[in-house]
């Protein structure tokens, strides 16, 4: 079914409901948003190629002289708003109905409901999820499972920012002449369309998690779209509040600048360490000197990630923003009490380190870690909603120090190949299905660590990476251990592994690093 409203084209099924969310005027606000903003999107896209071919040269990413200006200028971000003072606890998840409710009622201090790396970005999925995001606002979000068990929103609850997808996705299913709009700017623009004024009467506001950005650049494009949106819908200049994500090795050179260009609509920085990983690896991945050892032994205590993190804190802080720190994605188990003991120390020592380190607050993926995550928290705030007030002058973190991958007694090992090949088999094929909220291993995967795990078999391919016991990565060893992980995976014959295999074969073999999983991907989804 195709339905036309003015020069925009909705090419996905309209089903019951959709046409609330997929209203003309809705539809005419993206238009909008995409005909005053799209070109200036892909030109920053193309920037990011250019950048990168520097990096490929051998030409190391350092912070940006034009703007001194803005790092050693006097300026601070707007006073947060009431109800985002306290960050001590996010909890985060794809926009499903139940996984909203549980997380709404966790106790968390603010839901992260993700149209991003833990939704797979199929139509149902996304529209359906417009549909939850209105109804949570209005405090209506409902849901009856198949064996019968209601769910509903408690009267206390987590306050609510939505991550859309980032930059450099695009929404197939609605065109604006023969183009498909930004992903971003569709996701943005139907949260924001149907639910800005409500969240005013209630309160509270339009909130947004921005992520995947490379530059101050592509940070000023959302400001510019904010500034649109709120003339827009006649609401005052301030009203939306963005944290932004830094998960790419390049935004951690102009987090400042970051700061400035969103300073009116600005909540804070969070170190998204898994893209981060994920981004560093991809960014070097054709340098050898650059080599990362199996994906467990890059932990938040090696030299270029604690780097990292105590930056954002510092910059966080300087410029009176929050600074929130990353997830814990481990899953209890109902059966394990040994493996939830070990885990639960994990994720303890963890949010130790932030919290020591100056985080103002953290992520989990589950509910039960919300007390296990708050009790650290507030051994050290306390009764305060942050610690900002933790300032770090004599701190001095150089482009060196960001760039230093070295990590002590590192190595690359086969069962660490086999990790990395059995959990992006297994991450894509749950994408596929639709899924992109996937427990694997016990952990809350999304798309970041499948990132992660085909960027280093590609990176260790393409370098002939020796693994420890003196075998050297060559294609036929990745088809020798790939073929045992099929063969296991799919031994009870269901699901769409064979297409993951087919995909995870494309970004591992390509001559050329291929940026996003994801991008890949998405071609498959609507397959039947």
């Amino acid at each position: 079914m195709t339905q036309a409203v003015g020069q925009i084209d909705v090419k996905g099924e309209v089903l019951p409901g959709f046409a609330d969310i997929l209203t003309p005027e809705a539809l005419e606000f993206v238009r909008q948003l995409h005909t005053r903003f799209n070109s200036t999107r892909e030109g920053l896209l193309a920037n990011r190629q250019k950048r990168q071919q520097d990096i490929n040269a051998g030409h190391n990413p350092d912070f940006l002289p034009d703007t001194q200006s803005v790092r050693s200028g006097e300026w601070k971000v707007a006073a947060a708003p009431a109800d985002l003072e306290d960050r001590r606890v996010e909890i985060t998840g794809p926009v499903e109905a139940k996984m909203m409710i549980n997380a709404l009622n966790s106790g968390a201090n603010v839901f992260m409901a993700d149209l991003e790396d833990s939704l797979s970005p199929s139509w149902t999925n996304v529209i359906e999820g417009q549909i939850n995001l209105k109804a949570a606002v209005r405090k209506t979000l409902t849901f009856e499972s198949p064996e019968g068990k209601a769910y509903k929103l408690n009267q206390q609850l987590a306050t609510l920012l939505v991550r859309p997808r980032g930059w450099h996705l695009l929404e197939r299913h609605v065109l604006v002449g023969e183009a498909p709009v930004s992903a971003s700017l569709f996701d943005f623009g139907l949260y924001f369309f149907h639910n800005a004024v409500e969240l005013g009467k209630r309160n509270t506001g339009p909130y947004f998690y921005l992520p995947k950005m490379e530059s101050h650049l592509e940070a000023r494009l959302w400001n510019d779209v904010f500034n649109f949106a709120q003339d827009y819908l006649k609401i005052p200049q301030g009203t939306i509040r963005a944290t932004v994500l830094i998960e790419t090795i390049l935004a951690s050179f102009e987090m400042e600048e970051i700061l400035f260009e969103l300073k009116d609509h600005m909540s804070g920085l969070n170190a998204g360490r898994w893209d981060y990983i994920f981004s560093a690896i991809k960014k070097f991945s054709s340098r050898p000197e650059f080599l990362f050892p199996d994906r467990a032994q890059v932990t938040m205590r090696v030299p270029f990630m604690r780097a990292y993190c105590q930056l954002l804190v510092k910059t966080c802080h300087k410029r009176g923003a929050h600074a929130m720190g990353g997830m814990a994605a481990f899953i209890p188990s109902r059966r394990d009490p040994q493996i939830n003991e070990n885990a639960l120390s994990k994720v303890r020592d963890d949010k130790e380190l932030e919290v020591s380190t100056g985080f103002d607050g953290t992520w989990v993926a589950h509910p039960d870690l919300v007390p296990v995550a708050k009790e650290v928290f507030d051994k050290t705030l306390g009764e305060q909603p942050n610690q900002k007030s933790k300032q770090l002058p004599v701190l001095n973190v150089s482009a060196k120090e960001l760039l230093d991958v070295s990590i002590d007694g590192g190595k690359i090992t086969e069962a660490g190949v086999s990790n990395n090949i059995n959990v992006a088999l297994q991450y894509i094929e749950s994408w596929l299905r639709g899924t992109g909220a996937a427990a694997i291993h016990n952990l809350m995967e999304d798309a970041a660590t499948a990132e992660i795990s085909r960027a280093q078999l590609w990176q260790w391919i393409k370098n002939e990476a020796k693994l420890d016991d003196g075998r050297v990565m060559t294609l036929d060893l990745y088809y020798e251990i790939q073929d045992k992980e099929l063969d296991s995976l799919t031994a009870g014959g269901a699901g769409r592994f064979h297409e993951a295999a087919e995909i995870l074969h494309t970004l591992v073999v390509s001559d050329q690093f291929i940026e996003f999983l994801t991008v890949v991907a998405y071609e498959y989804l609507n397959r039947k």
